[in-house]
């Protein structure tokens, strides 16, 4: 099985982006698998799940943390779908401003 975390930066000034509350989904069926929510350096992690092969979604709820820190929230939320196929820590952060959003695959 696998593990998974994140980290999400707010690019515009440089800080991690807290109290987001990110979902795993089965890509396939949309099924919740898990819920966290991002802590004081950004970071969640979804150790308590174990990940088989296949394809999944992360879907982090944005919107209140750009009114809060934007004024507005362009994006109200932001999925990245993946896919695991080996046995590993998947780490997929999500760097984030105001009008734009990038995600990789980390270690």
């Amino acid at each position: 099985m696998s593990s998974l975390s994140s980290h999400i930066l707010d690019t515009s000034n440089g800080m991690p982006a807290s109290s987001i509350e990110i979902e795993l989904m089965s890509f396939d069926s949309k099924q919740t698998l898990a819920v966290a929510t991002s802590d004081d350096d950004g970071r969640a992690s979804f150790d308590t799940t174990d990940l088989c092969n296949g394809d999944y979604t992360l879907r982090f709820y944005i919107k209140p943390y750009c009114i809060k820190n934007f004024g507005s929230s362009f994006f109200p939320l932001i999925e990245i779908h993946f896919c695991v196929d080996q046995k590993r820590h998947y780490h997929v952060p999500l760097l984030l401003s105001p009008f734009s959003f990038s995600s990789y695959r980390g270690s």
